[in-house]
């Protein structure tokens, strides 16, 4: 049962061709400014992710958000997180700070459960493609959706990699 005050609910994701997002466990690229983007988008606001993603980062809980951890094992410890074992559960506890905006971070398995709850897409489109990649965004409608921003093509100077950043809005 979702609470009854929810505020926005938002996507924040890195995809690559094919929508590709995870590869063994992890994310397949680095760009600075992706991680810039997503320090700065999610600063403050509760956080919802799925077990292996918490268990992907790289120093623990994220500092300076509400680490909200969705797993279907009992008794598991999340240190500086809390842990549920739904999204429904996950959003009910979110909304209880009231903050302005919840943020869905991932993975595969929680965005496809978030998408149609879900108001805003801060995606980052990177132009590479994965063959290895086995964890992937949904398929977006994009006549469900209006894009808000987006930037013109960037470099990553460290890796080279191609990406843009694109906001989109639910209709």
């Amino acid at each position: 049962m979702q609470a009854a005050f929810l505020p926005p609910v938002s996507i924040i994701v890195a995809v690559a061709a094919h929508h590709a997002i995870g590869a063994q466990g992890g994310i397949p690229f680095r760009i600075s400014a992706d991680m810039k983007r997503f320090r700065n988008l999610t600063m403050g606001k509760p956080i919802i992710m799925g077990r292996r993603t918490f268990e992907s980062l790289p120093s623990g809980a994220l500092p300076g958000r509400r680490n909200i951890v969705i797993t279907r094992r009992d008794n598991y410890l999340a240190e500086g997180a809390e842990v549920v074992s739904s999204l429904d559960d996950a959003l009910s506890l979110a909304a209880t700070g009231k903050p302005e905006e919840i943020m869905i971070i991932g993975g595969g398995q929680i965005y496809g459960e978030a998408i149609d709850l879900t108001h805003r897409i801060y995606l980052t489109e990177v132009c590479r493609e994965y063959p290895d990649a086995d964890t992937f965004f949904p398929r977006l409608d994009f006549g469900q959706w209006i894009v808000e921003e987006a930037s013109e093509p960037l470099v990553d100077p460290v890796s080279s990699l191609g990406y843009r950043f694109i906001t989109l809005r639910r209709r």
